[in-house]
């Protein structure tokens, strides 16, 4: 039986009508619904199924619409559109909407026929979105057909979540606590990567020898790797066994030149010049020996590096960046600044008494251990560090540790005791470290000191509460002010104790009636590694769901730095207070990052760093450490990290001076000790040299292979294939309005009660807001940004509730006998000054017929476009008007009253005639085609190989979807003019 229905022609079947597409075989029809999405594709054989062609049914004359119904349609049919036709296949598919900045790292990669890229935004500008546009572009091109990424465990659920609701790439985790269960599925022999095409696959646990040869085996054709820094290091550092691993797994990924690589990261030099070089390599292998200061050099790193800052993308297509004009200016709505204050406490008398006979004892552990052995002396150090860092804490983490054994007392070896002590108590900026290193560490090593250590627990025990632990008596303080300015704040601590204590001082209790220090309707909580990522994540949104919208109410969470790296925290908070300092300033930058990012409301985030006046150790930190930091990101508007051995460097003679030296001299006996001297030199050289070379190649190295004039031509036709914000915009109020839901204007758009609306849209709206939401006809807030939180609605064409919104209207404008308002109609006859001349509006539908050559063979695609036309006069003598006036009849407001009676019967007369517009729709139809061939091929302008093949047919006939009449005001029809 021969293939009767070609690609993209419409068929009648199961009582509706479908699209026929690309997939189809001659005893198989692959089917869409017309005006449908990809998850209602069915599968119909027409051998026992009734299949027949059809033609899209003309609008019927007396279902008149207002003056607002062609616009209301023309948007409701764009919204649906998830195939589009131009040369950005996913981006009609997609639930997010990109910024047109995010687009530069997509051009790059259609410009390479392997793409390999580089990208390193800086923190909080969307880099996960910019790797998300360019895999599910690929994807959906058929340039790749899997996808890995790689990532730390911690954020494999976010990454999971984020390709599937704003990509539609569902991803399996392969992590040890899944692998099990996914290869109990396979097949004999069968590789999990073979079965899941599309997985999120945890960095360590995917580089240890057992798993990484078989994942290299059956790697997809596209990888991304998160947070990349981490998977390379500098040439003159000692190379941990960790990143020699990470390292050679991604080594071997890359040596296929025909895989996709991206690697994303927001620190690529991590303060090492050969650190950039070898990750470099990863991309490109002679990128890791070109000259960089050739030009030669800088236009081969320009085509696979990208690396801006907040600065250079918060204002993006204007006349500072070469355009005309600023008709496509887009500005991102970041913070537009941290303000720091640094707030010092003193130790109560009892406290300072309990510190004191602990560095004693660790000084004597300390001075003890160094006759013994090497071994001896590092398995002391360790411990004194522990017991330090918990002494500074909180009482709940210092009794904790000296109670418990200290983890490097079981070392056989010096080396050994370094590789247990140091993650425990070190902060390294490794995101990878962070997984269970938020516990408190031990300070026990030896059996005879088990009663000394018990009393001091026992007395660090009692001193818990704001009465002795005037550290927590100054957090309740700025928490207080915090939350009096309306702020929502984290405190971030370095270990679990200290976090679950303070949320136990600071939480209301209803059981015990005990009432929260910040205020009856302040809710806390407290989030740590005892929680897996995904629980991490629900017990936010409870946080977050229990405060609520009530304007008094306010919301503070405790969290460790398992919270640290990754999350994006900014639609419920919008203040930092660290509790703890970290001992690499790294780490409060990660901290902040949290919040201050893009989607955070305030253009202001508040940082609080709470430091020990007297404790002997958090000033030295801040002092040398913390305020550099900031200095050189304020000097040059990103972040410069510390190499974690120079940080260590540091903080180490900190302690050393405060163990062996005693708390007798002064600051200035630290600043003249000569261990800390020359540590500090090394840093103060280190850091300076990274922070010169950072700048330089952020000037060197500006993304300069994408000009803004190139990504503004891209961005006005997206716009105009798929609709701006602001037609959005309108469509939903006046959508709303004309459906009957009550709306109220807010400060950043406006909100809508649902429930006197058409039962239709209630349940198309119900699972993306909440059934409750609906029933109990809670307004919605809809916001003109498009970064929202859980449970609002963003005025952009992707967001579910503007699509289930234009669903509903385009189905009943479609379905004459539909219950309830229709706001949209597919025809109206309007009385306007805004014409002279009767003239007639045409909404029409192409569909086209795209052939896209890759690498993995021809990609057949049906695609639609929906375009206005408009002509003067009667059909047969139509004078056609350019495309800006066909939009702007749009905005057209009806002057006079039209009899509904003679509306009709001018309609009628329109649409007998229409079939004499049928040629020029058809030539049109292929003038769009040709630009359409013309833009796929500019997009890819890199490779001939690419392009060859591709091809672009409109097919035939168009479907005009809606016809509206505008009649001049003075006369229905002008002398001369016949109907």
């Amino acid at each position: 039986m021969a293939l009767t229905y070609s690609a993209g022609s419409l068929v009648t079947a199961r009582g509706r009508e479908w699209v026929v597409l690309p997939e189809s075989e001659p005893d198989l029809l692959v089917l869409r619904p017309l005006g449908g999405s990809d998850d209602d594709i069915a599968a119909v054989f027409p051998a026992f199924e009734t299949v027949k062609g059809a033609e899209f049914a003309p609008p019927v004359p007396g279902d008149l619409g207002d003056q607002r119904a062609a616009g209301l349609l023309r948007t409701a049919l764009r919204v649906g559109f998830r195939s589009g036709a131009g040369p950005f296949r996913s981006l009609a598919g997609i639930a997010v909407e990109p910024r047109a900045y995010q687009l530069v790292p997509l051009l790059m990669a259609l410009r390479q026929k392997t793409v390999r890229m580089l990208i390193s935004d800086d923190v909080g500008i969307g880099k996960t979105v910019e790797a998300g546009l360019i895999a599910c572009e690929l994807l959906a091109q058929g340039e790749a057909t899997g996808l890995a990424v790689l990532c730390s465990p911690a954020l494999a659920e976010q990454w999971q979540q984020e390709l599937r609701t704003k990509f539609g790439i569902d991803a399996e985790l392969v992590l040890s606590s899944t692998v099990s269960r996914l290869e109990r599925g396979l097949d004999l022999g069968q590789s999990l990567f073979d079965k899941y095409p599309h997985v999120i696959v945890s960095t360590d646990f995917i580089k240890s020898t057992r798993h990484r040869d078989d994942f290299v085996r059956h790697c997809p054709d596209l990888v991304i790797v998160d947070e990349a820094h981490t998977c390379v290091t500098s040439d003159d550092t000692k190379v941990s066994t960790q990143n020699q691993l990470r390292h050679e797994l991604l080594r071997r990924v890359a040596e296929d030149a025909e895989r996709h690589l991206l690697l994303v990261t927001a620190t690529p030099h991590s303060g090492k010049e050969s650190a950039f070089r070898n990750l470099l390599g990863l991309v490109k292998p002679e990128l890791a020996r070109v000259d960089l200061d050739s030009e030669k050099g800088r236009k081969l790193l320009a085509q696979h590096f990208v690396a801006r800052k907040r600065a250079d993308v918060r204002q993006y297509l204007t006349k500072e960046d070469g355009l005309a004009d600023d008709s496509l200016a887009e500005r991102t709505a970041f913070p537009s600044d941290r303000y720091f204050k640094d707030e010092t406490y003193k130790l109560s008398p009892e406290y300072r008494a309990l510190l004191d006979d602990a560095i004693a004892y660790a000084s004597e552990r300390v001075e003890e251990a160094d006759g013994q052995g090497r071994r001896e002396a590092r398995i002391a150090w360790w411990s004194a560090i522990a017991l330090l860092r918990s002494m500074v804490s909180s009482p709940r983490a210092a009794a904790q540790t000296l109670r418990t054994r200290s983890a490097a007392a079981v070392a056989a070896s010096a080396e050994e005791a370094d590789r247990l002590g140091a993650p425990l108590t070190s902060d390294s900026a490794d995101s990878d470290a962070l997984e269970g290193m938020d516990v408190a560490p031990g300070a026990e090593t030896e059996e005879n000191a088990g009663s000394r250590l018990a009393e001091l627990a026992e007395r660090a025990a009692a001193l818990e509460g704001p009465a002795q632990d005037l550290k927590l008596k100054a957090l309740i303080k700025h928490l207080k002010a915090l939350l009096a300015d309306g702020y929502n704040p984290i405190v971030f601590c370095r270990y679990i104790p200290t976090a679950e204590y303070l949320a136990e001082q600071l939480a209301n209790d209803p059981e015990t009636k005990k009432r929260s220090p910040l205020g009856a309707k302040t809710v806390v909580r407290a989030v740590t590694g005892t929680l897996s990522p995904q629980q991490r994540i629900d017990r936010i949104e409870e946080l977050a769901a229990e405060a609520g919208e009530d304007a008094a109410a306010r919301r503070v969470l405790i969290a460790t730095d398992c919270l640290s790296e990754g999350v994006n925290l900014q639609h419920h908070f919008d203040a930092v207070l660290h509790y703890d300092l970290a001992w690499n300033p790294t780490r409060h930058d990660q901290r902040e990052g949290r919040v201050d990012r893009y989607g955070q409301k305030r253009d202001e985030v508040r940082v609080i760093t709470l430091y020990g006046d007297d404790n002997g150790i958090d000033g030295k930190v801040l002092e040398v450490l913390i305020k550099k930091h900031r200095q050189i990101k304020k000097d040059l508007g990103i972040s410069v990290s510390v190499p974690d051995e120079m940080s260590t460097g540091v903080t180490d003679a900190i302690v050393e001076w405060l163990l062996l030296r005693g708390r007798q001299g002064q600051q200035e006996t630290l600043f003249e000790s000569d261990s800390f001297q020359q540590s500090f030199a090394d840093l103060e050289q280190d850091w300076n040299s990274a922070a010169d070379r950072e700048k330089a190649s952020r000037s060197r190295f500006a993304q300069r292979s994408i000009h803004p004039e190139e990504v503004a031509r891209e961005v006005t036709a997206v716009r105009e294939a798929l609709g701006d914000a602001g037609e959005i915009d309108t469509f939903v109020r006046e959508s709303l309005n004309a459906l009957g839901a009550v709306l109220r204007d807010s400060d950043d758009g406006f909100t809508a009660q649902v429930r006197g609306t058409p039962m239709g849209l209630q349940d198309a709206l119900a699972p993306v807001v909440g059934a409750e939401t609906v029933e109990r006809d809670r307004p919605i807030p809809f916001r003109s940004s498009p970064a929202v939180g859980r449970g609002e609605a963003a005025l952009v064409r992707t967001d579910p509730v503007v699509g289930a919104l234009a669903s509903h209207v385009l189905n009943a404008a479609l379905d004459t006998q539909a219950d309830g308002a229709r706001p949209a109609r597919r025809c109206g006859v309007v009385t306007t000054d805004a014409v002279t001349t009767r003239t007639t509006l045409l909404l029409v539908r192409y569909r086209f017929h795209l052939t896209l050559p890759s690498r993995n063979g021809e990609k057949q695609v049906v695609a639609e476009d929906a375009r206005l036309l408009a002509f003067e006069g009667a059909p047969r003598n139509a004078v056609w008007l350019p495309q800006q006036r066909a939009v702007e009849l749009l905005d057209a407001q009806a002057t006079e009253n039209t009899a509904a009676a003679s509306g009709e019967r001018m309609m009628t007369r329109i649409l007998d005639q229409l079939g004499e517009v049928t040629p020029y729709l058809e030539s049109y139809g292929d003038e769009l085609a040709a630009e359409l061939d013309a833009s796929h091929r500019r997009v890819r302008t890199a490779s001939g190989e690419i392009v060859r093949g591709l091809s672009v047919t409109a097919q035939k006939p168009a479907d005009i979807l809606g016809t509206y009449v505008y009649l001049p005001a003075t006369a229905s029809v002008p002398a001369g003019v016949s109907a």
